[in-house]
């Protein structure tokens, strides 16, 4: 499973991003994006009806996958107006969040960042609802980041159970829900916070070589993962900055206009995406599962990073954070996700494929952050950490090509 195996679908292999204008002819309004953002997020929520079982998982929990497979739901009904997709996330956080506000299988104590992020889709829940127990919750999660352990330089420890080290994972599970709740309930130093754990894991994870980050960095130069003298782990894992890719332009949505760090933080923003374009693959569009390794026998190119980047890309360019040749670079990527990882099913439904099921660093069975080791986790079709990417990667795209057409 490791080598890549293209996997054309014979429906879906011509260029999204034709010459002629999608609004001129019934060909190109097929194809508009969001409709396969549409279908695949119709296809998912026909596998896993009840959004507390994404994952496979074997019973409800509360995780950031859910959150981030619903999240992606929520803006696909602000985009279509279909109010199936807002009610998929809104019945996961009504099992999940009881009526005093206490969120079932969350334990705060366990300070992990990972449970945070599935907050992001309680503010627009409590807009509309009105209902306290979800600010409650939401009060909860930014109780746990007010109080999240941290590095010498106040950087947040990814989890209680992996000390002194940052993830950056963590950025995207984390800040743009703090940097939100910071803007919504007018706690400016939330959104300062967020930009901080910023600042702080690209000082410590940024590769002068190639300008992308390292997975992690360990203060405590304990792990056997990470390098003796800097701390940092051994490659830059694509998902990882993937994560790191959304988050950057996410945190971005709360902060003020006159912040006297934003341009700083805008700064960081082109540095890390200059880099990630240089490392998208010239050939197929998108990008491999060992970033700083392309090529290598037993790499593969992978579709959760590429969604991931194709979203960030599109809607750094929408937002005027970098120059279209991002969203020619996202274009490229979401035609290469199409040709070589797109496939429909015997039933008609669409799968994405090509995903790596899931990586990190320590624990137990150990991770040691080895080129072998990223390699040589599962691969899987419709991991929610590729599906939720996907759509929101068809939603920038579309808004982009119908501000082009009108």
């Amino acid at each position: 499973m490791n080598v890549f195996k293209p996997l054309l679908s014979t429906m879906l292999a011509a260029s999204f991003f034709v010459a002629t204008s999608c609004s001129q002819t019934k060909k190109a309004d097929q194809q508009r994006p969001i409709e396969l953002g549409i279908k695949l997020a119709d296809s998912d929520m026909a596998r896993f009806p009840d959004a507390s079982m994404l994952d496979w998982s074997s019973k409800p929990k509360w995780s950031y996958t859910q959150g981030l497979v619903s999240l992606a739901l929520q803006r696909l009904t602000d985009e279509t107006g279909d109010q199936k997709y807002y009610d998929y996330g809104f019945a996961y956080a009504d099992k999940m969040i009881g009526e005093d506000g206490s969120i079932k299988t969350y334990k705060k104590e366990k300070y992990n960042l990972d449970l945070v992020n599935s907050g992001k889709i309680l503010f627009q829940i409590y807009a509309k609802t009105g209902e306290q127990r979800f600010k409650t919750a939401m009060d909860t999660l930014y109780a746990q980041l007010e109080s999240q352990p941290t590095t010498s330089d106040g950087g947040y420890w990814h989890k209680k159970i992996y000390p002194y080290q940052m993830w950056l994972d963590g950025v995207y599970m984390a800040d743009p829900f703090h940097a939100q709740y910071g803007k919504v309930f007018n706690k400016p130093e939330a959104i300062d916070h967020a930009m901080h754990q910023v600042f702080t894991i690209q000082k410590h994870t940024h590769d002068s070589i190639t300008g992308l980050n390292f997975h992690g960095w360990d203060e405590s130069r304990e792990q056997a993962w990470a390098d003796s003298v800097t701390g940092l782990s051994q490659h830059v894992w694509g998902r990882a900055q993937g994560w790191y890719a959304m988050a950057l332009v996410d945190i971005l949505d709360f902060v003020p206009e006159d912040h006297p760090q934003r341009a700083e933080f805008i700064g960081i923003l082109k540095s890390v995406y200059t880099a990630i374009l240089k490392a998208q693959d010239p050939t197929t569009g998108v990008w491999w599962q060992v970033m700083d390794a392309p090529g290598r026998e037993g790499n593969y190119l992978e579709s959760t990073c590429s969604s991931m980047f194709v979203y960030a890309f599109a809607k750094a360019n929408r937002m005027g954070y970098v120059d279209d040749s991002y969203m020619e670079a996202a274009k490229k990527g979401f035609d290469g996700i199409v040709r070589n990882f797109i496939k429909t099913e015997e039933d008609g439904s669409l799968s994405l494929t090509q995903c790596c099921a899931v990586a990190g660093l320590g624990g137990n069975p150990y991770r040691d952050g080895s080129f072998e080791y990223y390699t040589s986790t599962e691969i899987r079709d419709n991991d929610p950490k590729g599906v939720g990417p996907f759509v929101m990667a068809t939603i920038e795209l579309q808004k982009d090509l119908d501000q082009h057409t009108k």
